[in-house]
């Protein structure tokens, strides 16, 4: 028998059956968020599958000494402390790429459902109260040869481009803290522009980028007041990054025309003004959740685990 190892959150029973011909696995099967329990569970493990809900940080790492392998099957890491881990010999990793199309995918439906009032209408219906046809009713604004603007040009940055050029003929303009290689600026038909022209120009803006304190409502009053009446805003990428109180409030006065989130500040829970307004479509950080998508995700934080402890090479290391 291998190492002990915690799967932190429930997973697909052929990932456990994987991890058991390697390991001695402890997996939380009731599947509840373990929090401040965390490091008990942990005490007599040298790795952990974790999500997003793990905080891995000084104070686990002082709790756990034993500890060797930190293996994510998300591709956000923001809830370990990797310099923490690197100090202590723990290696650390995510699990990037398996979910880019998938995401994007999500990310371009969420962007056009706001654009097109798809929650509001199937309320409406749902309500019983619709009873006749208007012009009006319910129009919303156009995808195609609408200009689509991107804040985070990462690998899932360029798939939602890539949609939008190709796909629907959107001119794209992206703003990123550097410029992407001229060739694949002009297969994305993507031009890059400082920030407050991408708020200004965009018809569709779609947050892409990773959460950093940098980043921290990096959109917020000020920003959401330079976009357009007309434009929509879709967030797929981590709560925190879009004053959700600011979003709320630009929502009700009509400041912007709709908005699109899959990620919340402080979630599950999310700010109650989000649920007051009607132009909004709201998910519940679902944008990978696809089944081939999660499998191959959880998958990879087992090859992680498994190189990690054969004396292999871990094949998405953050802390080599």
């Amino acid at each position: 028998m291998g190492p002990k190892i915690l799967v932190a959150r429930r997973v697909f029973p052929e990932i456990v059956a994987r991890l058991q011909q390697h390991f001695e696995v402890d997996h939380n099967e009731g599947d509840e968020v373990l929090g401040a329990r965390l490091a008990e569970r942990l005490q007599g493990c040298a790795g952990v599958f974790i999500t997003g809900s793990e905080r891995i940080d000084q104070a686990l790492l002082d709790a756990c000494p034993q500890l060797k392998a930190v293996c994510a099957m998300t591709v956000g890491f923001n809830n370990v402390d990797v310099a923490a881990c690197t100090a202590r010999g723990v290696r650390v990793s995510n699990a990037p790429d398996v979910l880019t199309e998938t995401t994007a995918d999500f990310g371009f439906a969420l962007m056009m459902a706001a654009a097109r009032r798809l929650a509001e209408s199937e309320h409406y219906l749902r309500r019983g109260e619709w009873t006749r046809w208007s012009i009006d009713m319910f129009a919303g604004s156009d995808i195609h040869g609408a200009t689509l603007g991107i804040l985070g040009m990462g690998r899932i940055g360029q798939a939602i481009a890539r949609r939008g050029h190709l796909g629907f003929g959107m001119p794209v303009i992206y703003h990123n803290r550097s410029r992407l290689a001229p060739e694949v600026e002009a297969s994305l038909g993507a031009r890059w522009v400082d920030k407050d022209s991408l708020l200004c120009e965009a018809d569709h803006l779609v947050l892409v980028l990773p959460y950093s304190p940098e980043a921290h409502h990096i959109i917020g009053a000020r920003e959401l007041s330079l976009m357009k009446p007309s434009a929509t805003l879709t967030n797929i990428a981590r709560g925190g990054i879009v004053d959700d109180a600011a979003l709320a409030e630009a929502l009700a006065k009509k400041t912007i025309a709709a908005a699109g989130l899959d990620v919340y500040e402080g979630e599950p829970k999310l700010n109650p003004a989000l649920l007051e307004v009607p132009n909004i479509v709201l998910t519940p950080h679902i944008a990978s959740a696809s089944i081939p998508t999660r499998r191959a995700m959880a998958n990879l934080a087992v090859d992680n685990l498994i190189a990690a402890f054969t004396g292999g090479r871990m094949p998405t290391l953050l802390n080599p």
